[in-house]
Protein backbone atom coordinates (compact mmCIF):
# COMPACT_ATOMS: atom_id res chain seq x y z
CA UNK A 1 0.00 0.00 0.00
CA UNK A 2 0.99 3.45 -0.23
CA UNK A 3 3.23 4.73 2.55
CA UNK A 4 1.93 7.24 5.04
CA UNK A 5 3.18 10.45 5.27
CA UNK A 6 4.07 11.23 9.23
CA UNK A 7 2.29 10.37 12.05
CA UNK A 8 5.10 8.80 13.91
CA UNK A 9 3.11 9.25 17.24
CA UNK A 10 0.12 7.67 16.01
CA UNK A 11 1.75 4.96 13.89
CA UNK A 12 3.30 4.09 17.24
CA UNK A 13 0.45 3.98 19.14
CA UNK A 14 -1.50 1.61 17.09
CA UNK A 15 1.65 -0.51 16.72
CA UNK A 16 1.72 -0.91 20.36
CA UNK A 17 -1.86 -2.31 20.54
CA UNK A 18 -0.57 -5.58 18.76
CA UNK A 19 1.71 -6.39 21.05
CA UNK A 20 0.17 -5.85 24.15
CA UNK A 21 -1.03 -9.46 24.68
CA UNK A 22 -4.70 -8.41 25.52
CA UNK A 23 -8.28 -7.44 23.85
CA UNK A 24 -7.40 -3.53 22.81
CA UNK A 25 -10.46 -1.19 21.66
CA UNK A 26 -8.88 2.00 19.95
CA UNK A 27 -11.39 5.03 18.84
CA UNK A 28 -10.25 7.61 16.17
CA UNK A 29 -11.64 10.36 15.56
CA UNK A 30 -10.74 13.73 13.74
CA UNK A 31 -11.65 15.86 10.96
CA UNK A 32 -13.53 14.73 7.49
CA UNK A 33 -11.10 14.19 4.81
CA UNK A 34 -8.17 13.86 7.63
CA UNK A 35 -7.01 10.60 6.34
CA UNK A 36 -8.38 8.61 9.47
CA UNK A 37 -9.13 5.13 7.36
CA UNK A 38 -5.98 5.67 5.41
CA UNK A 39 -3.77 5.13 8.12
CA UNK A 40 -5.77 2.39 10.00
CA UNK A 41 -5.74 0.72 6.61
CA UNK A 42 -2.19 0.77 6.17
CA UNK A 43 -1.16 0.03 10.05
CA UNK A 44 -2.98 -2.80 9.82
CA UNK A 45 -2.78 -3.87 6.61
CA UNK A 46 -1.51 -7.61 7.75
CA UNK A 47 -3.94 -7.82 10.50
CA UNK A 48 -7.26 -6.49 9.66
CA UNK A 49 -9.76 -9.25 8.94
CA UNK A 50 -13.22 -7.40 8.81
CA UNK A 51 -14.10 -4.28 7.84
CA UNK A 52 -17.41 -2.06 7.74
CA UNK A 53 -17.70 1.67 6.39
CA UNK A 54 -21.13 3.03 7.26
CA UNK A 55 -23.46 4.62 4.73
CA UNK A 56 -24.68 8.39 5.15
CA UNK A 57 -27.81 8.99 5.98
CA UNK A 58 -29.02 5.08 5.52
CA UNK A 59 -31.53 2.97 6.99
CA UNK A 60 -30.90 0.35 9.74
CA UNK A 61 -32.14 -2.52 7.26
CA UNK A 62 -29.20 -0.85 4.74
CA UNK A 63 -26.78 -0.66 7.22
CA UNK A 64 -27.26 -4.27 8.10
CA UNK A 65 -27.43 -5.19 4.21
CA UNK A 66 -23.87 -3.38 4.19
CA UNK A 67 -22.43 -5.33 7.22
CA UNK A 68 -23.59 -9.01 5.72
CA UNK A 69 -22.43 -7.82 2.20
CA UNK A 70 -18.64 -6.92 4.13
CA UNK A 71 -18.77 -9.88 6.43
CA UNK A 72 -19.00 -12.20 3.29
CA UNK A 73 -15.91 -10.04 1.59
CA UNK A 74 -14.21 -11.08 4.86
CA UNK A 75 -14.65 -14.77 4.17
CA UNK A 76 -13.59 -14.75 1.04
CA UNK A 77 -17.12 -16.66 0.12
CA UNK A 78 -19.36 -16.74 -3.00
CA UNK A 79 -22.41 -17.70 -1.09
CA UNK A 80 -24.82 -15.21 -0.12
CA UNK A 81 -25.27 -14.41 3.53
CA UNK A 82 -28.66 -13.94 5.65
CA UNK A 83 -28.85 -10.29 6.27
CA UNK A 84 -29.64 -10.50 10.09
CA UNK A 85 -32.76 -8.81 11.28
CA UNK A 86 -31.05 -6.59 14.22
CA UNK A 87 -27.44 -6.00 15.60
CA UNK A 88 -27.74 -8.29 18.22
CA UNK A 89 -27.89 -11.29 15.25
CA UNK A 90 -24.82 -8.90 13.09
CA UNK A 91 -22.40 -9.51 15.92
CA UNK A 92 -23.44 -13.04 16.38
CA UNK A 93 -22.62 -13.85 12.89
CA UNK A 94 -19.11 -11.59 13.43
CA UNK A 95 -18.42 -13.58 16.22
CA UNK A 96 -18.48 -17.03 14.63
CA UNK A 97 -16.52 -15.73 11.93
CA UNK A 98 -13.34 -14.57 14.20
CA UNK A 99 -13.73 -17.47 16.37
CA UNK A 100 -13.02 -19.76 13.03
CA UNK A 101 -9.97 -17.51 12.46
CA UNK A 102 -6.55 -19.02 13.44
CA UNK A 103 -4.67 -15.69 13.60
CA UNK A 104 -3.23 -14.17 16.66
CA UNK A 105 -3.87 -10.76 16.18
CA UNK A 106 -7.40 -9.98 14.52
CA UNK A 107 -8.06 -6.57 13.80
CA UNK A 108 -11.93 -5.64 13.49
CA UNK A 109 -13.17 -2.07 11.74
CA UNK A 110 -16.36 -0.41 12.16
CA UNK A 111 -15.38 2.79 10.06
CA UNK A 112 -17.61 6.55 9.97
CA UNK A 113 -19.63 4.42 13.65
CA UNK A 114 -22.10 7.51 13.68
CA UNK A 115 -23.42 6.92 10.56
CA UNK A 116 -24.34 3.24 11.09
CA UNK A 117 -25.91 3.94 14.44
CA UNK A 118 -29.31 4.83 13.29
CA UNK A 119 -31.94 6.28 15.45
CA UNK A 120 -33.26 2.96 17.44
CA UNK A 121 -31.15 0.75 15.85
CA UNK A 122 -29.63 -0.92 18.70
CA UNK A 123 -26.59 -0.78 17.30
CA UNK A 124 -24.52 0.87 20.19
CA UNK A 125 -26.05 -1.46 22.55
CA UNK A 126 -25.42 -4.38 20.48
CA UNK A 127 -21.96 -3.16 20.35
CA UNK A 128 -21.14 -3.11 23.93
CA UNK A 129 -22.68 -6.58 24.38
CA UNK A 130 -20.38 -7.90 21.46
CA UNK A 131 -17.30 -6.30 23.73
CA UNK A 132 -18.19 -6.54 27.08
CA UNK A 133 -19.63 -10.19 26.95
CA UNK A 134 -16.37 -11.66 24.36
CA UNK A 135 -14.16 -9.87 22.85
CA UNK A 136 -12.96 -8.01 26.25
CA UNK A 137 -11.88 -11.60 27.59
CA UNK A 138 -9.96 -12.66 24.48
CA UNK A 139 -6.13 -11.74 23.81
CA UNK A 140 -6.37 -12.12 19.78
CA UNK A 141 -9.07 -8.82 19.60
CA UNK A 142 -8.35 -5.25 18.14
CA UNK A 143 -11.29 -3.50 17.64
CA UNK A 144 -11.51 -0.21 16.42
CA UNK A 145 -13.79 2.45 15.92
CA UNK A 146 -13.92 5.69 14.01
CA UNK A 147 -15.75 8.31 12.83
CA UNK A 148 -15.72 12.75 11.27
CA UNK A 149 -18.31 13.80 13.70
CA UNK A 150 -16.00 14.00 16.90
CA UNK A 151 -18.27 14.97 19.12
CA UNK A 152 -21.05 12.04 19.10
CA UNK A 153 -17.51 9.79 19.26
CA UNK A 154 -17.05 11.72 22.39
CA UNK A 155 -19.74 11.74 23.94
CA UNK A 156 -21.84 8.23 22.87
CA UNK A 157 -18.58 6.45 22.91
CA UNK A 158 -15.09 7.98 24.93
CA UNK A 159 -17.77 9.63 27.65
CA UNK A 160 -20.45 6.64 27.44
CA UNK A 161 -22.26 6.25 30.58
CA UNK A 162 -23.20 3.13 30.06
CA UNK A 163 -21.87 -0.34 29.94
CA UNK A 164 -19.23 1.10 27.00
CA UNK A 165 -17.63 3.53 30.31
CA UNK A 166 -14.42 3.29 29.97
CA UNK A 167 -14.05 0.04 27.75
CA UNK A 168 -12.13 2.53 24.98
CA UNK A 169 -8.68 1.66 26.13
CA UNK A 170 -6.84 4.09 23.65
CA UNK A 171 -8.07 7.18 21.74
CA UNK A 172 -6.84 9.15 18.73
CA UNK A 173 -7.57 12.25 17.49
CA UNK A 174 -6.29 12.60 14.17
CA UNK A 175 -5.20 16.14 13.30
CA UNK A 176 -4.29 17.78 10.43
CA UNK A 177 -0.95 17.48 8.77
CA UNK A 178 1.84 19.97 9.90
CA UNK A 179 3.73 21.60 7.40
CA UNK A 180 6.83 18.81 7.94
CA UNK A 181 3.98 16.17 7.29
CA UNK A 182 2.70 18.02 3.90
CA UNK A 183 6.00 18.24 3.09
CA UNK A 184 6.64 14.60 3.78
CA UNK A 185 3.21 14.01 2.05
CA UNK A 186 4.79 16.07 -1.42
CA UNK A 187 7.86 13.90 -1.11
CA UNK A 188 6.31 10.40 -1.14
CA UNK A 189 4.61 11.83 -4.44
CA UNK A 190 7.55 12.64 -6.12
CA UNK A 191 6.20 16.74 -5.82
CA UNK A 192 8.64 19.21 -5.74
CA UNK A 193 7.87 22.66 -4.13
CA UNK A 194 9.46 24.87 -2.03
CA UNK A 195 8.39 25.90 1.33
CA UNK A 196 6.64 29.25 0.30
CA UNK A 197 4.39 27.36 -2.42
CA UNK A 198 3.62 25.17 -0.07
CA UNK A 199 2.84 27.21 2.47
CA UNK A 200 0.42 28.88 0.00
CA UNK A 201 -1.32 25.21 -0.59
CA UNK A 202 -1.59 24.97 3.02
CA UNK A 203 -3.12 28.48 3.68
CA UNK A 204 -5.68 27.56 0.86
CA UNK A 205 -6.44 23.95 2.20
CA UNK A 206 -4.95 23.04 5.23
CA UNK A 207 -2.96 20.09 6.36
CA UNK A 208 -5.86 18.08 4.45
CA UNK A 209 -4.20 14.83 2.90
CA UNK A 210 -7.74 14.16 0.57
CA UNK A 211 -7.27 18.11 -0.21
CA UNK A 212 -3.32 17.98 -0.57
CA UNK A 213 -3.66 14.45 -3.19
CA UNK A 214 -5.17 16.89 -5.62
CA UNK A 215 -1.35 18.39 -6.08
CA UNK A 216 -0.09 16.95 -9.02
CA UNK A 217 4.07 16.97 -9.74
CA UNK A 218 4.98 19.62 -12.54
CA UNK A 219 2.24 22.34 -10.71
CA UNK A 220 2.74 25.46 -9.18
CA UNK A 221 0.51 26.22 -5.95
CA UNK A 222 -1.47 28.91 -8.74
CA UNK A 223 -2.08 26.09 -10.80
CA UNK A 224 -3.21 24.03 -8.25
CA UNK A 225 -5.70 26.44 -6.60
CA UNK A 226 -6.87 27.41 -10.22
CA UNK A 227 -7.67 23.83 -10.95
CA UNK A 228 -9.09 22.42 -7.81
CA UNK A 229 -11.21 26.01 -6.64
CA UNK A 230 -12.07 28.27 -9.48
CA UNK A 231 -12.67 25.38 -12.30
CA UNK A 232 -15.70 23.91 -13.12
CA UNK A 233 -16.06 20.51 -11.23
CA UNK A 234 -13.13 21.18 -8.93
CA UNK A 235 -12.99 19.11 -5.65
CA UNK A 236 -13.14 22.15 -3.43
CA UNK A 237 -15.67 24.14 -5.45
CA UNK A 238 -18.58 22.23 -4.02
CA UNK A 239 -17.20 20.75 -0.80
CA UNK A 240 -18.16 23.34 1.42
CA UNK A 241 -21.42 21.82 2.30
CA UNK A 242 -21.51 18.42 1.73
CA UNK A 243 -18.00 18.93 4.81
CA UNK A 244 -20.92 19.94 7.21
CA UNK A 245 -24.13 18.64 6.45
CA UNK A 246 -22.05 15.24 6.61
CA UNK A 247 -21.17 15.83 9.79
CA UNK A 248 -23.62 17.43 11.92
CA UNK A 249 -27.27 17.37 11.59
CA UNK A 250 -29.00 21.09 11.19
CA UNK A 251 -25.80 21.99 9.60
CA UNK A 252 -27.26 25.08 9.04
CA UNK A 253 -26.37 26.72 12.74
CA UNK A 254 -22.81 24.90 12.75
CA UNK A 255 -22.20 26.97 8.90
CA UNK A 256 -24.07 30.24 10.85
CA UNK A 257 -21.27 29.79 13.54
CA UNK A 258 -18.42 29.27 10.93
CA UNK A 259 -20.05 32.33 8.47
CA UNK A 260 -19.64 34.61 11.75
CA UNK A 261 -16.01 34.10 12.71
CA UNK A 262 -15.07 34.42 9.06
CA UNK A 263 -15.91 37.17 9.10
CA UNK A 264 -13.83 38.59 12.00
CA UNK A 265 -10.36 38.24 11.89
CA UNK A 266 -9.26 38.99 15.84
CA UNK A 267 -12.43 35.89 16.42
CA UNK A 268 -15.48 36.86 18.70
CA UNK A 269 -16.21 35.83 22.15
CA UNK A 270 -19.54 34.32 22.48
CA UNK A 271 -21.67 37.05 23.16
CA UNK A 272 -20.40 38.42 19.82
CA UNK A 273 -21.23 35.65 18.40
CA UNK A 274 -24.85 35.16 19.21
CA UNK A 275 -25.21 39.08 18.30
CA UNK A 276 -23.37 38.67 15.11
CA UNK A 277 -25.78 35.25 13.54
CA UNK A 278 -29.07 34.48 14.55
CA UNK A 279 -28.10 31.42 17.27
CA UNK A 280 -29.62 32.46 20.59
CA UNK A 281 -27.61 31.63 24.10
CA UNK A 282 -27.90 28.35 25.84
CA UNK A 283 -27.04 24.69 25.60
CA UNK A 284 -27.86 24.60 22.30
CA UNK A 285 -25.14 26.99 21.17
CA UNK A 286 -22.72 25.44 23.67
CA UNK A 287 -22.80 22.02 22.15
CA UNK A 288 -22.79 23.79 18.95
CA UNK A 289 -19.68 25.28 20.18
CA UNK A 290 -18.17 22.38 21.59
CA UNK A 291 -18.82 20.01 18.35
CA UNK A 292 -16.90 22.45 16.06
CA UNK A 293 -14.24 22.61 17.93
CA UNK A 294 -13.73 19.22 18.59
CA UNK A 295 -13.98 18.52 15.24
CA UNK A 296 -10.99 20.92 14.31
CA UNK A 297 -13.12 23.86 12.49
CA UNK A 298 -12.45 26.60 15.07
CA UNK A 299 -9.82 27.27 18.35
CA UNK A 300 -11.12 28.54 21.68
CA UNK A 301 -8.11 30.44 23.26
CA UNK A 302 -8.01 32.70 26.48
CA UNK A 303 -7.22 36.61 26.09
CA UNK A 304 -4.01 37.50 28.08
CA UNK A 305 -4.66 37.20 32.24
CA UNK A 306 -8.56 37.29 30.94
CA UNK A 307 -11.54 35.26 32.51
CA UNK A 308 -12.56 32.11 30.74
CA UNK A 309 -16.21 33.53 29.75
CA UNK A 310 -14.05 36.56 27.90
CA UNK A 311 -12.52 33.11 25.33
CA UNK A 312 -11.98 34.45 21.76
CA UNK A 313 -13.34 31.80 19.24
CA UNK A 314 -11.70 31.89 15.87
CA UNK A 315 -12.07 30.12 12.63
CA UNK A 316 -9.19 27.59 12.12
CA UNK A 317 -10.06 25.28 9.41
CA UNK A 318 -8.34 26.87 6.72
CA UNK A 319 -10.33 25.61 3.49
CA UNK A 320 -13.35 26.64 5.37
CA UNK A 321 -12.32 30.29 5.33
CA UNK A 322 -10.90 30.25 2.03
CA UNK A 323 -14.21 29.19 0.06
CA UNK A 324 -15.92 32.32 2.21
CA UNK A 325 -13.44 34.68 1.09
CA UNK A 326 -13.17 33.73 -2.57
CA UNK A 327 -14.97 30.45 -3.79
CA UNK A 328 -18.15 31.35 -2.21
CA UNK A 329 -20.59 33.75 -4.88
CA UNK A 330 -17.03 34.12 -7.09
CA UNK A 331 -18.49 34.58 -10.67
CA UNK A 332 -14.54 34.38 -11.69
CA UNK A 333 -13.73 31.33 -12.89
CA UNK A 334 -10.93 29.00 -14.86
CA UNK A 335 -7.07 29.73 -15.61
CA UNK A 336 -5.30 32.54 -13.91
CA UNK A 337 -8.34 33.17 -11.58
CA UNK A 338 -6.16 32.78 -8.78
CA UNK A 339 -3.18 34.54 -10.14
CA UNK A 340 -5.25 37.61 -10.79
CA UNK A 341 -6.25 38.19 -7.34
CA UNK A 342 -2.67 37.84 -5.73
CA UNK A 343 -2.01 41.23 -3.78
CA UNK A 344 -5.47 42.74 -3.67
CA UNK A 345 -7.28 44.06 -0.72
CA UNK A 346 -8.66 41.07 -0.09
CA UNK A 347 -6.18 38.87 -0.77
CA UNK A 348 -3.65 40.93 2.08
CA UNK A 349 -6.47 40.68 4.45
CA UNK A 350 -7.09 36.85 4.21
CA UNK A 351 -3.25 36.02 3.74
CA UNK A 352 -2.49 37.27 7.19
CA UNK A 353 -5.22 35.75 8.95
CA UNK A 354 -4.39 32.47 7.34
CA UNK A 355 -0.50 32.40 8.43
CA UNK A 356 -1.73 33.62 11.52
CA UNK A 357 -4.08 30.46 11.60
CA UNK A 358 -0.69 28.26 10.14
CA UNK A 359 1.71 29.83 13.19
CA UNK A 360 -0.58 28.94 15.53
CA UNK A 361 -1.02 25.35 14.50
CA UNK A 362 2.88 25.29 14.96
CA UNK A 363 3.39 26.88 18.35
CA UNK A 364 5.88 24.35 19.56
CA UNK A 365 7.92 25.12 15.87
CA UNK A 366 8.14 29.00 17.11
CA UNK A 367 9.23 27.60 21.00
CA UNK A 368 12.03 25.45 19.07
CA UNK A 369 12.78 28.50 16.92
CA UNK A 370 13.23 31.12 20.36
CA UNK A 371 14.83 28.06 22.55
CA UNK A 372 12.09 27.76 24.90
CA UNK A 373 10.92 24.43 23.97
CA UNK A 374 12.28 23.20 27.56
CA UNK A 375 10.42 26.40 29.39
CA UNK A 376 6.77 26.45 30.65
CA UNK A 377 4.79 29.06 28.36
CA UNK A 378 1.53 30.16 27.93
CA UNK A 379 -0.25 31.40 24.60
CA UNK A 380 -2.82 33.53 24.26
CA UNK A 381 -3.52 37.23 22.22
CA UNK A 382 -4.23 40.67 23.96
CA UNK A 383 -6.45 43.59 22.89
CA UNK A 384 -6.06 47.28 24.70
CA UNK A 385 -9.07 48.26 26.53
CA UNK A 386 -9.77 50.49 24.16
CA UNK A 387 -8.85 48.91 21.57
CA UNK A 388 -6.39 51.39 20.31
CA UNK A 389 -3.33 48.32 19.96
CA UNK A 390 -3.48 44.60 19.29
CA UNK A 391 -0.98 42.03 19.58
CA UNK A 392 -1.56 38.61 17.58
CA UNK A 393 0.27 36.27 19.37
CA UNK A 394 1.66 36.68 23.46
CA UNK A 395 3.92 34.07 25.03
CA UNK A 396 3.98 33.91 28.75
CA UNK A 397 7.23 32.29 29.68
CA UNK A 398 8.07 30.71 32.83
CA UNK A 399 11.76 32.66 32.78
CA UNK A 400 10.22 35.80 33.39
CA UNK A 401 9.75 37.22 30.01
CA UNK A 402 6.66 37.54 27.49
CA UNK A 403 7.29 37.30 23.99
CA UNK A 404 5.31 39.60 21.83
CA UNK A 405 4.89 38.19 18.37
CA UNK A 406 3.86 40.35 15.34
CA UNK A 407 2.79 38.03 12.46
CA UNK A 408 3.31 39.03 8.72
CA UNK A 409 2.81 37.00 5.74
CA UNK A 410 4.45 38.67 2.77
CA UNK A 411 6.02 37.83 -0.63
CA UNK A 412 9.57 39.29 0.27
CA UNK A 413 11.49 39.97 3.55
CA UNK A 414 9.54 41.86 5.51
CA UNK A 415 10.73 45.67 6.05
CA UNK A 416 10.08 47.45 9.03
CA UNK A 417 9.38 51.38 7.83
CA UNK A 418 9.54 54.20 10.30
CA UNK A 419 5.49 54.61 10.61
CA UNK A 420 5.54 50.72 11.47
CA UNK A 421 8.44 51.02 14.04
CA UNK A 422 6.25 53.86 16.02
CA UNK A 423 3.32 51.94 16.22
CA UNK A 424 5.16 48.72 17.25
CA UNK A 425 6.53 51.04 20.09
CA UNK A 426 3.29 52.14 20.88
CA UNK A 427 1.86 49.03 21.00
CA UNK A 428 4.62 47.69 23.32
CA UNK A 429 3.74 51.00 25.71
CA UNK A 430 -0.08 50.53 25.61
CA UNK A 431 0.59 46.74 27.01
CA UNK A 432 2.71 47.21 29.15
CA UNK A 433 0.93 50.46 30.50
CA UNK A 434 -2.81 48.65 30.89
CA UNK A 435 -1.42 44.79 32.07
CA UNK A 436 1.31 46.39 34.94
CA UNK A 437 3.29 43.19 34.01
CA UNK A 438 6.27 43.56 35.53
CA UNK A 439 8.44 41.33 33.11
CA UNK A 440 10.64 41.61 30.26
CA UNK A 441 8.60 42.06 26.69
CA UNK A 442 10.79 40.87 23.75
CA UNK A 443 9.24 41.68 20.56
CA UNK A 444 9.47 38.88 18.23
CA UNK A 445 9.03 38.89 14.55
CA UNK A 446 7.06 36.08 12.80
CA UNK A 447 7.19 36.66 8.77
CA UNK A 448 7.36 34.40 5.83
CA UNK A 449 10.95 35.30 4.80
CA UNK A 450 12.42 37.66 7.63
CA UNK A 451 12.74 41.48 8.10
CA UNK A 452 15.10 43.42 6.94
CA UNK A 453 17.72 44.72 9.32
CA UNK A 454 17.50 48.64 9.60
CA UNK A 455 17.76 51.57 11.80
CA UNK A 456 13.70 50.95 12.47
CA UNK A 457 14.70 47.21 13.52
CA UNK A 458 17.20 47.38 15.77
CA UNK A 459 17.17 47.57 19.05
CA UNK A 460 13.15 46.85 18.73
CA UNK A 461 13.05 43.30 17.26
CA UNK A 462 14.75 40.95 19.67
CA UNK A 463 13.96 37.63 17.96
CA UNK A 464 13.04 36.33 14.49
CA UNK A 465 11.54 33.53 13.53
CA UNK A 466 10.54 32.55 9.80
CA UNK A 467 8.06 30.13 7.32
CA UNK A 468 11.63 27.54 7.42
CA UNK A 469 10.99 27.25 11.34
CA UNK A 470 7.78 26.02 10.92
CA UNK A 471 8.99 22.87 8.92
CA UNK A 472 11.13 21.68 11.35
Amino acid sequence: MEKVAGRQDEQAQMKQLLLSGKAEFLAIYGRRRVGKTFLIRNVYQKELVFQMTGIANATMAQQLANFSSALQSAEKSENLRTIPGNWFSAFEQLKGFLENLKASRKVILFDELPWIDTFRSGFLSSLEHFWNSWAFARTDIVLVVCGSAASWMLNKLIHNKGGLHNRVTRRIRLEPFTLKETEHFFKIKNIVLDHYQIIQLYMAMGGIPFYLNEVQPGLSAFQVIDKTCFTKGGLLTFEYENLYRSLFSKAERHIAIIEALAAKTQGLTREEIIRTSPLVNGGTLTQLLQELEESGFISKSLPFEKKVKTSIYRLTDQYSLFYLKFIKNSKAAGSGTWLSRIDSPAWRAWSGYAYENIVFAHIDNVKRALGISGIYTETSSWLSAKKEAQIDLLIDRRDRLISICEIKFSQNPFIITKSYKAELEKKLAVFRSETKTNKSAFLTMITTFGTVENTNSLGLVQNQVTMNDLFN
